[in-house]
């Protein structure tokens, strides 16, 4: 039975070839789109889900407000994890990571830059289940000084050298790093990257008892069958024994008092699995990635079968005329309709597994531009799961019944008297279904369309917006504190070099905030306001470009200066300060003494974050010589950069003992932070493109099946005198009020779509019409290019000829 079947598929095939070419090519097109997203998605959704324990690991959140402004991120003391761990009996252990930056390593003369090194625990085995290729998990990380290797890095340092017990000097500290082991490279999909591993208790602060102070990352492994939420009501206990003193001592204030004024001040534990995809929460690892974005490529992947699907069905039904004779002779010789349909849904699912194979190819070559799209290492995979290669086939059986069940009921549906006797075109007149699954195309089309260019247009305008500051010829050199306290030699040694402007230092840089610490203001103690803090020098307003509303800069001219402040407008309107010469902030200084910071002016605002988020509070302190940490600013001319850059790294070469310069361009840095809406926004080009073709496929079929039961009414249109654009205007009106209707559906839901896509941004584009009408205007045009070569192709046939069809 089945041999037989696909027999006369394959016949049939023969005499449909032109359609059976365009319905393999719509077919694994959209296949293809959608295993593409599905890898993305699923690739997306599996990050740390290698880890055994990762069930019973939770991070511990930050979830604070203060002064009105609010922070949750991934932030905590360094006294929280072995508290916990001695008074919580839920807690098996704790794990306390932070990252390093960009590190110098030198072994045996040579240099190496090491941008991904991390401090960890001892315990960080019994939380990452990473594969240890040589030394003691449990004595890797448990003395200060001692440093981890990933399996890459050991061979480039070390080459065939076996690392352990090899001392290596990491960037300014004088102590040599003991390689204590070497483990396998750190996967891919974890929330956080690590070429090398130094052991937390080298880090000065790791015994720092301040409750406060939140700096370091930790993470809980929690007992089998306790509860998270039991453990979170405990912190809420441990912060009224050890928070409220702090408050009393630094602030001047008890806890209850904090609270009621409106302040938070609590934490709260997220589970392993979900980190990546929660961008709410900062962390300074890896950047999280925003679950909307599964949701609406996922719905995309669906969308485009349909549209494939829809395509195959139009095609089918539009050959109806052409198979109605076949229909009725298999009839009248005994098929059954149960038989036919069986046949019919045979070449359909012969049709799928055959565009699979094309899918499957046309996967094998793109995926190397895909993922260097998206920055990541999706892979085919087929038999790395043993599930794979049965969901492909259910996958491509359910694309075969969507598409073929239509056109097999309403093949097999035509009454053999009918079909013989040729009247079966009255019957197929009422195209209605078609046209509504021809609507649904182009809806989708459009709905792509529109929402790709508001995408392209919110990009845009986050790269073009005035952002307080010139962002242009900067470069910013990391890892100042190589400098030790010759920064001030430095910088006048730089400013002598043709095509340098200017030179600052600072412990931040806008896009990099690396403080956000809680102020009192005098005279109103029971008040707390948090604010972004930036410890700069005299130059930093020049180079940069900001501009001041009121008052002065830190100037040479002035010794109190150095305990000075300047804010920006936000802080100035969200905490109500009317005069800023009667202000001075207050902040914990040496011991119980407080330090109080004079308000000398007010900084315009300016962007130091991404535009999804408002400008936040911002102060600007004196950055004094014993602060060597940060950043060090060099504003160029538009002449000869390489040059002077190049003049720049000799200098630095000479002040740091031979150290290579490590910078980046502050105007790219800032792109960068728009990197995965840039890489979506190509993504939504490349499906929309593709969903538009798809369906223009699908409109062919309709034209033809338009065209050939119009045969001998063009005919007669020829011979009563009209000409071929009138025969075009008549049969494209059709279709021209069908691409219509479908922007009439589209739009309001495009509309809602982009306008919850537009909430991510505090800085947005209206949506506006232009984009809406746009996505209209390209699918006509579309849509009549198609749809021209048919319709002329029949209008200029000899009327004689035309009126003889049938």
């Amino acid at each position: 039975m089945l041999k037989n079947l696909i027999r006369y598929s394959i016949r049939s095939f023969k005499r449909q070839r032109s359609y059976i070419i365009i319905n393999i090519l719509g077919l694994s097109i959209g296949i293809a789109c959608s295993l593409l997203i599905a890898l993305f998605v699923i690739n997306e959704a599996g990050y740390d889900r290698y880890n055994v324990n990762r069930e019973r690991i939770f991070r511990v959140v930050l979830n604070g407000k203060i002064g009105g402004q609010e922070v949750v991120g991934a932030f905590t003391p360094s006294i929280m994890g072995p508290t916990m761990l001695r008074e919580v009996p839920e807690v098996e252990d704790f794990l306390r990571m932070t990252g390093r930056g960009p590190t110098i390593v030198e072994y045996n003369g040579q240099t190496f830059t090491e941008e991904a090194c991390i401090e960890a625990d001892s315990s960080f085995f019994r939380f990452f289940t990473i594969p240890v290729i040589k030394g003691d998990p449990e004595m890797m990380l448990n003395a200060p000084h001692r440093i981890i290797l990933t399996e890459s890095t050991a061979k480039k340092i070390f080459g065939d050298e076996d690392p352990v017990d090899k001392a290596l000097k990491l960037g300014t500290d004088t102590v040599r790093y003991i390689v204590t082991g070497v483990i396998g490279d750190i996967p891919p999909k974890s929330h956080f990257n690590a070429n090398m591993i130094t052991s937390f208790m080298t880090n000065p602060r790791s015994e720092d008892p301040t409750w406060m102070s939140n700096s370091f990352s930790t993470y809980l492994l929690v007992r089998p069958n306790a509860s998270y939420l039991d453990i979170e009501k405990k912190i809420t206990d441990m912060l009224v024994r050890y928070v409220g003193p702090e408050l009393e001592r630094y602030m001047g204030i008890t806890i209850d008092d904090f609270m009621s004024q409106g302040n938070r001040y609590t934490y709260f534990l997220q589970n392993l699995a979900d980190i990546h995809l929660d961008p709410s929460i900062q962390q300074e690892f890896r950047e999280a990635s925003d679950p909307k974005y599964l949701w609406i490529f996922g719905s995309i992947a669906i969308l485009i079968v349909l549209i494939a699907a829809i395509n195959f069905m139009n095609l089918s039904t539009a050959q109806a005329s052409r198979r109605a004779k076949e229909v009725g002779i298999k009839k009248v010789s005994g098929s059954t309709r149960g038989m036919l349909v069986s046949q019919f849904l045979t070449e359909s699912f012969i049709l799928a597994f055959t565009s699979l194979l094309l899918a499957l190819l046309i996967i094998k070559l793109s995926l190397p531009y895909f993922n260097n799209l998206l920055g990541t290492s999706l892979r085919l995979g087929l038999v790395d799961n043993w599930y794979t290669v049965p969901a492909l086939l259910v996958f491509t059986l359910l694309v075969g019944i969507m598409s073929g069940s239509y056109p097999a009921l309403f093949l097999s549906s035509f009454s053999p008297y009918t079909v013989l006797k040729g009247s079966v075109r009255n019957s197929m007149q009422n195209g209605r279904l078609r046209r509504i699954l021809v609507i649904f195309q182009f809806a989708v089309s459009i709905l792509l369309i529109v929402g790709t260019m508001i995408m392209y247009r919110q990009i845009r305008f986050m790269l073009n917006k005035d952002v307080g500051f010139n962002k242009e010829q900067l470069i910013v050199i990391n890892r100042a504190g190589a400098l030790g306290p010759r920064v001030k030699a430095f910088k006048d040694a730089v400013k002598n070099i043709p095509g340098v402007v200017n030179i600052t230092s600072s412990t931040a840089v806008p896009g990099r905030n690396n403080n956000n610490n809680g102020y009192g203001l005098e005279g109103r103690d029971e008040e707390s306001f948090l604010m972004q803090t930036n410890y700069v020098d005299y130059d930093y307003l020049d180079t940069y470009g900001m501009t001041l509303a009121e008052g002065r800069f830190f100037s040479e001219s002035y010794p109190t200066d150095r305990e000075a402040c300047l804010v920006n407008e936000n802080a100035i309107r969200d905490f109500e300060i009317k005069d800023i010469t009667q202000t001075r902030f207050v902040r914990p200084g040496d011991g119980d003494t407080p330090l109080y910071l004079q308000v000398i002016g007010i900084v315009k605002n300016f962007n130091h974050e991404s535009l999804r988020n408002p400008i936040q509070p911002y102060i600007f302190c004196f950055k004094r010589d014993d602060y060597q940490y940060g950043y060090l600013t060099v504003r160029l001319t538009e002449q000869d950069y390489q040059k002077t850059i190049g003049g720049i790294e000799s200098v630095w070469k000479e002040f740091t003992g031979n150290s290579p310069l490590q910078y980046y361009f502050l105007d790219e840095d800032f792109e960068n932070m728009y990197i995965q809406e840039k890489q979506n926004a190509q993504m939504a080009v490349i499906f929309s493109i593709l969903a538009i073709f798809i369906a223009a496929l699908g409109l062919f079929g309709l034209t033809s099946f338009t065209v050939e039961q119009r045969t001998k009414e063009i005919g007669v249109r020829k011979a009563m005198g009209s000409s071929v654009a009138g025969v075009y205007i008549v049969i494209s009106r059709e279709i021209i009020i069908l691409v219509s209707l479908s922007a009439l559906i589209a739009w309001p839901v495009t509309y809602f779509v982009a306008e919850k896509w537009l909430e991510n941004f505090h800085y947005r584009i209206d949506a506006g019409i232009f984009s809406f009408l746009s996505g209209l205007g390209i699918a006509l045009g579309v849509a009549m290019l198609t749809i021209s070569y048919r319709i002329m192709k029949a209008a200029r046939i000899n009327p004689a000829s035309s009126l003889k069809y049938e």
